[in-house]
């Protein structure tokens, strides 16, 4: 077994997208082989409607898939394909954007006016570029959750956990995205496969994420449940790690214990061609794409049966 160092932390930066949704984004837009084959990372969350009511009106993606995952209040969408829906807390929607695909995504608060979520873009591999665009709703009730003893929780959104497999599937990138809280002292350790890119998004309490290449901060001791705990810097809300080559990961929660999102995914290694919501591999296939949009000829017709 060989441990993940971490190769970087950073916090995630507000954005404006949309209509003028406040945002922050993770990562995206640049260098695209670092998180291969994600290509953008962005948390939504807001106390207030003006911070999100005019939502993602109408508008287009070819070339990857995107995974929305919904904590707090509800997103409305409709799309060419003629779905319409509502998700919920909880729940996910993935999209496969293909040759093709026009829609809108229009956030709204609970009952208390706050918002929360996550959309995760996945490239798709030359040889689907063009494949038909789908889409799938899966509701919270469908996403299994294992509780370990030490009361490690961990929601198994997309792939295979600790014998549980997540209801989104046929996603190009094959990756697993799990949701994962872990108590306040546990030390916890995560397998995942070495071959692939993987990162954790921190967007409750804070830890740390032992065996990096070099430590951080000064040692911390503090007393957890009646233990002594070493823990160095802690990271936190909004924090994104991004980790280098190895097999497993180790967590040591903080006082408050830590929820975080464990993303990965095994890199496709293609050259990107990426403006705003197109991704292709080249640049005439990128200029095609545009003039796509402009002649009105974007929305493939699709064999039927697909």
């Amino acid at each position: 077994m060989t441990f993940r160092p971490v190769k970087s932390e950073t916090l995630a930066q507000p954005t404006l997208e949309g209509a003028g949704v406040h945002l922050h984004r993770a990562f995206g837009f640049h260098n695209p082989s670092a998180f291969d084959p994600f290509l953008l990372f962005d948390d939504f969350r807001g106390d207030h409607p003006s911070q999100f009511e005019k939502g993602f009106p109408w508008h287009p993606h070819r070339g990857i898939e995107t995974i929305t995952y919904v904590l707090a209040g509800t997103v409305d969408h409709a799309d060419s394909l003629g779905n319409q829906g509502s998700l919920g807390a909880g729940d996910i929607q993935w999209m496969t954007a293909g040759s093709g695909i026009m829609h809108q995504e229009m956030p709204h608060g609970n009952d208390r006016g706050q918002m929360h979520g996550f959309q995760l873009w996945a490239n798709l591999p030359s040889s689907l570029k063009m494949t038909g665009p789908r889409y799938q709703d899966v509701p919270s009730t469908e996403i299994p959750e294992v509780i370990d003893d030490d009361g490690t929780r961990v929601k198994v959104i997309v792939g295979e956990f600790w014998g549980k497999r997540g209801p989104v599937d046929g996603i190009a990138a094959d990756p697993q995205y799990l949701d994962v809280y872990v108590p306040a002292g546990v030390r916890k350790t995560f397998k995942v496969e070495v071959e692939r890119h993987a990162f954790a998004y921190i967007f409750e309490g804070s830890g740390t994420f032992r065996d990096a290449s070099k430590p951080f901060g000064v040692r911390v001791e503090k007393e957890i449940n009646g233990e002594e705990v070493h823990l160095r810097d802690l990271s936190g809300n909004r924090t994104l790690v991004q980790f280098d080559r190895g097999d497993q990961i180790t967590v040591q929660a903080g006082e408050h214990g830590m929820r975080f999102l464990l993303v990965s995914g095994k890199p496709l290694k293609e050259p990107v061609a990426w403006h705003g919501p197109i991704v292709m591999n080249t640049g005439e296939e990128l200029r095609e794409a545009i003039r796509d949009l402009q002649n009105g000829t974007f929305i493939r017709a699709q064999p039927e049966g697909l």
